[in-house]
């Protein structure tokens, strides 16, 4: 794993406790190979950022019966 996704995973990682590290580097690895297949420069602060906005999609996504209390 390339340096800067494993900076941007882990600090993920550690804002989004209750997701497995797994997912959130899923998520980081699609969003890097997503920005640089519609040609974005696919820089560490611009990953961490759509990777995070969908991290809160996924945690809102989830019933309220799933979350811990």
């Amino acid at each position: 794993m390339p340096a800067a996704r494993a900076r941007v995973r882990a600090r993920l990682a550690a804002e989004f406790l209750t997701v497995p590290v797994d997912t959130v580097d899923r998520y980081v690895c699609d969003v890097w190979i997503c920005a640089e297949h519609l040609g974005v420069e696919a820089t560490p602060p611009v990953v961490e950022r759509i990777a995070r906005e969908r991290l809160l999609g996924l945690i809102h996504s989830e019933p309220p019966s799933s979350r811990p209390h």
